[in-house]
């Protein structure tokens, strides 16, 4: 079958035949749904992406592939991932197995908690405050009052990059390293053998408390680390703590109605955990993935609501193409288990939060459409070409649900 390149993405030439849909695994009592946020897995550069200042070559799928000479992805590829975009390795199926679509951002910003709360039904059209130099020196005064201590830094910083250079003065000095990003964060790194876990959540939440209007960003970041100079390693113990999202998002409609909701990863973070019932944090992508066919396992109904944070943590703000390209295999091979779980009444939706380019200059997230794979076992795939919101991810859960769409909050 022939294929043809549209703005939208490959399209098939021809008729097309669905097959044949005819269910061959039990349905469940009540709904299961998941929601696999690949975070920072961009399909492409939005339309407005200048006015965030990217190139429009960002496209952090399809360059981290290509920058691997090409990958194999055959779940991913089954789904209908090469619909969205061109990744090498990766072919358009003929009729592939889910819903695809390229979702455009209409929140303003490009970063983690807009792109979530924009698929749970909130707009962000005034974006949070950032600090391209930095913090004013009355904020970073109030807070080293609050803590005790003076603080390192103060600067727009790649994370990595400032604990190797300011982590042996930390070492020294007990001071914490703050620091920021274009985005709306508020971060403080400290080796866990000089501030133990706990003190540094507790200066965060002192600092969370401290930043309202007009400078209230978005998250708080506790960054640990340990190891020694020249072997600095971030730990699993980081800590969102986010602006509480307005009321009512996606998830508290779902909870009202008596819908569990898991969140996994920095899920409950993102939202404060509002509108959820259960959480676990994850040390890493495969973990993540595991703990979300775990809880297919269990046969209970419900949202499981998974971010798989590697993508843009470890390998899309440390510009590692390598890295991120190889975490798209071990997804694509997590996944298997757990399409093999899911049955009919089940509902998949694979999506992204913003883009991150490994390959793009700089170390920020990049503006750009997210992928929407949405399976169903007992449904045909089609592709749907490019569709306006991240919204359309809480709609459909919503759907799974027989609940009626909510209006979206814009705020």
């Amino acid at each position: 079958m022939a294929f043809e390149q549209s703005p939208d993405g490959p399209r098939r030439k021809g008729r097309e035949e669905p097959p044949s849909t005819t269910p061959s695994k039990p349905v469940n009592a009540e709904p299961r749904v998941v929601i696999l946020v690949i975070d920072g897995g961009g399909v492409g550069a939005s339309d407005d992406h200048t006015q965030y200042g990217d190139p429009a070559s960002v496209n952090s799928i399809r360059n981290a592939a290509a920058a691997a000479g090409g990958l194999s992805l055959p779940n991913l590829e089954r789904l209908g991932l090469g619909w969205l975009t061109p990744v090498a390795g990766v072919t358009a199926a003929n009729q592939p197995l889910a819903c695809c679509a390229r979702l455009r951002e209409a929140s303003n910003g490009k970063d983690s908690v807009t792109g979530h709360w924009e698929m749970m039904g909130v707009v962000i059209r005034h974006a949070f405050p950032t600090y391209p130099h930095g913090f004013p020196p009355e904020l970073i005064e109030r807070f080293e009052s609050l803590i005790g201590r003076k603080t390192l830094g103060n600067e727009v910083a790649s994370g990595t990059e400032i604990i190797e250079r300011l982590g042996p003065r930390h070492l020294e000095t007990g001071y914490p390293i703050v620091y920021t990003s274009a985005d709306s964060v508020f971060q403080v790194a400290a080796h866990e053998e000089v501030v133990p876990l706990d003190v540094l959540w507790d200066w965060c939440a002192k600092a969370r408390a401290l930043l309202v209007p007009p400078h209230q960003v978005n998250r708080v970041i506790a960054r640990p680390f340990v190891g020694r100079p020249g072997a600095f390693v971030r730990t699993a113990g980081r800590r969102d703590f986010a602006v509480p999202p307005p009321s009512p998002t996606v998830l508290d409609v779902l909870k009202t109605n008596g819908v569990r909701i898991i969140a996994l990863g920095k899920i409950e973070d993102i939202f404060c955990g509002q509108g959820i019932t259960e959480a676990s944090r994850t040390a890493d992508n495969v973990e993540g993935l595991r703990k979300t066919v775990e809880w297919l396992k269990r046969g209970t109904g419900g949202l499981c609501f998974t971010n798989l944070n590697d993508f843009d943590s470890k390998y899309g703000h440390r510009r590692d193409p390598d890295g991120y390209a190889k975490a798209l295999v071990t997804l694509d091979r997590e996944l298997e288990p757990l399409l093999e779980e899911l049955r009919s009444g089940d509902r998949l939706l694979v999506t992204a939060d913003h883009g991150c380019d490994p390959t793009a200059p700089g170390t920020d997230h990049t503006r750009e459409f997210v992928p929407l794979l949405d399976y169903r076992p007992d449904a045909t795939g089609a592709f749907l070409g490019n569709q306006e919101s991240f919204g359309q991810v809480g709609s459909r859960v919503l759907e799974s649900f027989g609940l009626a769409p909510v209006p979206q909050l814009v705020v």
